[in-house]
């Protein structure tokens, strides 16, 4: 058998550890040749295709390592099915590599591909998820999380020092489009005291009643937002547009929109921080590196039993797999009626709720 193996969408810690554990798995098991697809799906779209042989030397020493050693690209620069022409030379390509299958690794939007090609090419996948975000659908956790949240809870610990230093409200913008997990997450665990998603349109004068009452006793505020956090009645923060990708909208900024709205309204000075592609980057947790291991070996196994058109998953804390169809164009919001949303509102954190104030008495400690 022959298996392609490629990384698609953002960068994100634990892919060379989904890479050598796919690879070694089919080596060891299933006899297989596998070859790595240069930079997401673009690899297939190149004349001649962009592909490696993958052996046992060539992922080995690979698992703690940030980033990908196949390259990647997003569905805005590389999209297979943007025109008949694409379709068709990609399908091509698949057919003299003598490709059985591809396991793709990614998000939503890689999924969305794959199911895609699958459909229009008959290219037969199977899929590993990623993303930072942890917003695939039917997915408890995607390997890379565990390290972006990390990295946040870092950030907002440093932050924290110079807010008290300065007496200052302090807001770090995260990622996270349509889904708060990482802001959650990150929130709760750098001990954020404001905590802002884009599942729950705030509104602000419940923040700036929050922020002044830490002003009487803290004298400085720690607030964590997502990007795609967005004020009651306002419109989502837009960066830029790109006309001509199957997603124009890029969001960031919004961190600094809440600034220029709090400053008036507070003693404190307000500065923003918006920690980017920072949170992408670096080696993955041990967490991360064991769940990306697991991914890996499970995509393999899929693909030796001829289980073709399903993710890798972890539901009810085990390992198992979904038509990859179920999680094409679909994406995993926080419910509201989450149990860290509850616990959040119950120790005190505000969730920029109108009506909801901050109820510890004077003479409470910080955080």
């Amino acid at each position: 058998m022959r298996v392609g193996v490629l990384t698609g969408g953002g960068d994100c810690p634990g892919l060379n550890a989904v890479i050598r554990a796919v690879t070694k798995s089919l080596i060891n098991h299933g006899q297989c040749e596998v070859l790595g697809i240069a930079d997401g799906f673009e690899g297939l779209m190149l004349d001649p295709p962009g592909v490696k042989p993958l052996g046992w030397d060539e992922v080995s020493g690979i698992l703690h390592v940030g980033g990908t050693i196949l390259g990647t690209s997003t569905s805005n620069s590389a999209n297979p099915l943007r025109d008949a022409a694409t379709l068709e030379h990609v399908g091509r390509n698949v057919r003299a590599l003598g490709l059985d299958v591809v396991v793709a690794i990614g998000g939503d939007g890689t999924m969305s591909l794959a199911h895609g090609l699958a459909e229009q090419v008959g290219l037969t996948c199977v899929g590993v998820p990623k993303t930072i975000d942890n917003d695939i659908a039917n997915c408890e956790r995607s390997f890379g999380f565990d390290t972006a949240v990390a990295t946040a809870t870092e950030a907002l610990r440093r932050i924290e020092s110079t807010a008290n230093s300065h007496h200052r409200v302090m807001i770090v913008e995260t990622m996270g489009r349509h889904a708060g997990w990482l802001a959650l997450e990150a929130g709760i665990a750098g001990a954020a005291d404001v905590i802002l998603l884009p599942e729950i349109d705030y509104d602000l004068q419940a923040i700036v009643d929050f922020c002044r009452g830490r002003e009487q006793r803290q004298r400085y505020t720690i607030i964590c937002i997502g990007e795609g956090a967005k004020e009651s009645g306002a419109s989502l923060t837009v960066r830029e547009r790109i006309e001509q990708s199957p997603d124009p909208v890029r969001l960031g900024g919004v961190g600094h929109v809440l600034r220029e709205r709090l400053q008036p309204h507070l003693r404190s000075e307000v500065r923003t921080t918006v920690l980017g592609h920072v949170q992408r980057g670096g080696d993955p947790t041990p967490f991360d590196r064991v769940l990306a291991t697991q991914y890996g070996h499970h995509a393999a196994q899929l693909v030796l039993s001829g289980r073709f058109g399903r993710m890798v998953t972890l539901q009810g804390g085990e390992i198992g797999s979904v038509e990859i169809s179920r999680v094409a164009n679909t994406q995993r919001t926080v419910p509201l009626d989450h149990g860290l949303l509850t616990m959040a509102r119950d120790i005190g954190i505000c969730l920029g709720e109108p009506g909801k104030q901050d109820a510890r008495p004077a003479a409470a400690g910080s955080h």
